[in-house]
């Protein structure tokens, strides 16, 4: 099946996150941006949720990658989420741990993270 919509969640190679903590904050940045989507979009999030809610997971090097996708991304009118940690476990309170983007058109979103590699 061919996905029109999808979320898209940027990881960050340079936090040795364990599995579990990778997955919380991949998971609060889904949340987020479905939301945010339903309320701001919902024509796009009906089609994401549709079908099925594809969400692809990538990879940047550093936080400072966020900033122009986040930019490039809201240009193109797609939602967008960075998730801070609340610094109760393994990493420092306000550290930049993911960026949720869409759900939005794939040829849309692709056009900020389809070089990115997956995670």
């Amino acid at each position: 099946m061919d996905f029109e919509y999808k979320m898209v969640i940027v990881t960050r190679k340079d936090l040795k996150l364990s599995s579990g903590k990778l997955a919380a904050q991949v998971a609060h940045a889904a949340v987020a941006c479905a939301f945010s989507t339903k309320k701001n979009n919902s024509k796009w999030f009906n089609k994401w949720q549709n079908e099925g809610g594809k969400k692809a997971i990538v990879k940047v090097d550093c936080v400072e990658d966020f900033f122009s996708l986040k930019e490039k991304a809201e240009q193109l009118k797609i939602g967008t989420h960075i998730i801070e940690d609340a610094g109760h476990t393994e990493i420092p309170a306000g550290t930049k741990t993911v960026l949720g983007l869409g759900p939005a058109p794939s040829n849309i979103i692709d056009q900020v993270t389809g070089d990115l590699p997956l995670l």
